[in-house]
């Protein structure tokens, strides 16, 4: 019995369900080195749209009810669109989401920070049983329940009033980011290169290495699940629910930052500053606008409801605006 056991558990890498071979005690997982972005050259065309000045270097950023959210390093938000300027938050943080209702969640360690734009109000949220815990991800599933990552590779899915975990799945190397579309959310491990799933009770799914060198991820209430295979050079399609790689299409030149529209998926070239829409209706991506961008585009955040495109830079370079970006106004 012992070695049916090992083969059925073989049979499943592919597509991994992961409970089922979790009866082995639990190791440090595997991993290579992350994939990075390229350093982008010094901008030699002109950024599409406007841009607007960024002081410090952002490290992710969200759009949410009328205004970009954008985290910088120096723990601060700048804030552009419906409310402008910058919020200093209580600490440090390391990733963030909204509600799409004007409420901002940033991770940080030991809980995390609510910010809303609208009014300028800022407040820490500690978790209780999570005092020493590095969290490096977090995402907001459609019923209001937070799930944050941590730097330990676990999962904490919180209980609906947000001050405690509910449920952990630690199975990871490193938690580097969570999206949610309903109440499923996706983890990316960069060191281990790949996409999990986690269900409404907190429990891993299925889980999907991810090419070479998974960088960064998006999901839509609408669309599929995207991530950007920097290191391989593709971007990579799937359906989240169940866990499914639909599509894999070669993107040169360091693909990074992605970004999911009502048709169209964006994918920045981080080594020659350059933005792309990909149709996916035909099963294939295909090109339809290229627009060039301000140095080192590592995010990217996009309003459907304007056809509004954000490209953020991670060098200072500023948060380059392209309205109508699809051409549906």
């Amino acid at each position: 019995m012992p070695s049916v056991r090992r083969l059925r558990c073989g049979l499943l890498l592919p597509l991994l369900l992961v409970a089922a071979c979790s009866a082995r005690p639990s190791l440090a997982p595997p991993t290579i080195p992350a994939a990075e972005p390229a350093v982008s050259p010094a901008g030699t065309q002109h950024p599409a749209g406007t841009v607007r000045p960024l002081t410090g270097t952002a490290t992710g950023a969200v759009f949410d009810a009328g205004t970009l959210v954008a985290l910088r390093a120096d723990a601060t938000v700048s804030l552009f669109g419906a409310t402008t300027g910058s919020l200093a938050l209580p600490g440090p943080a390391t990733a963030l989401t909204g509600d799409g209702h004007g409420v901002v969640y940033l991770s940080s360690r030991g809980g995390y920070f609510r910010v809303e734009p609208a009014t300028r109000q800022v407040s820490r949220v500690d978790v209780t049983d999570a005092a020493d815990v590095d969290f490096t991800a977090i995402t907001r599933r459609s019923d209001g329940t937070l799930v944050l990552g941590s730097a330990d590779g676990a999962v904490h899915t919180l209980t609906a009033d947000g001050l405690r975990t509910a449920a952990v799945a630690k199975i990871f190397a490193r938690v580097d980011q969570l999206v949610a579309q309903g109440d499923i959310v996706a983890v990316l491990d960069r060191g281990q290169t790949s996409v999990t799933t986690i269900g409404a009770d907190g429990k891993p799914q299925y889980a999907l290495r991810a090419g070479q060198g998974a960088t960064t991820l998006s999901a839509s209430a609408d669309g599929p699940l995207l991530a950007a295979d920097t290191r391989g050079g593709q971007l990579m399609v799937y359906g989240m629910d169940p866990l499914i790689l639909r599509q894999a299409y070669p993107v040169p030149q360091s693909p990074y930052g992605v970004a999911g529209s009502g048709g169209l998926a964006w994918v920045s070239q981080t080594a020659d500053n350059t933005v792309i829409g990909y149709d996916l209706a035909t099963g294939i991506p295909v090109e339809r606008v290229r627009y060039p961008t301000v140095q080192q585009p590592n995010t990217l955040a996009y309003d459907d409801k304007s056809d509004t495109l954000y490209v953020v830079s991670g060098s200072g370079a500023g948060v380059q605006v392209i309205e109508h970006a699809a051409g549906r106004h």
